[in-house]
């Protein structure tokens, strides 16, 4: 159900088709294998915002090591004891616990799933066309826009080979 239908603003994240592609280019795309995202967002009718209901199999991971330059981010853990990995080390989280990461905190992070239960976890992030991320294991970029497309580059600006 969406918000177009009878009950008004409510909608089951399970009605919303998972996505388990990725933007990153190859061979980073292999990163996510086992990851899938219900974005509630457009379903919703946000636009400041964007919110995601992130199931991570086995042994998956949430992202590339990865911080926004103006985007802050935010996650809950709903099911499963994921691995945050970030500049600081790692630590594993619990249902109910949470993280943030400020626009602009060079501070790299993504979840990681070393366990045999699956993870679940909600995510919150604002939409700013004047992000970049940025990838600090490993040389690349994603320059602003990537609302519209995604576009990598090395972290020099030079275009992704």
């Amino acid at each position: 159900m969406s918000q177009n239908d009878d009950s008004g603003p409510v909608l089951d994240p399970l009605s919303i088709e998972p996505r388990t592609s990725t933007v990153y280019p190859h061979p980073h795309d292999r990163a996510t294998e086992g990851r899938a995202k219900r974005s509630l967002t457009q379903a919703l009718g946000l636009t400041q915002f964007g919110v995601n209901i992130t199931e991570l199999a086995p042994r998956s991971a949430s992202s590339l090591r990865h911080w926004h330059s103006h985007e802050d981010e935010f996650i809950y853990v709903i099911e499963g004891h994921p691995t945050l990995v970030h500049d600081g080390g790692s630590v594993e989280l619990a249902p109910g616990m949470t993280a943030g990461f400020p626009a602009g905190a060079e501070n790299g992070h993504k979840l990681v799933n070393n366990t045999d239960e699956p993870v679940v976890v909600l995510e919150v992030g604002t939409r700013s066309d004047e992000d970049e991320a940025f990838y600090p294991d490993i040389d690349m970029r994603c320059a602003p826009g990537r609302y519209q497309k995604a576009v990598f580059t090395k972290a020099n600006g030079d275009p992704w080979t």
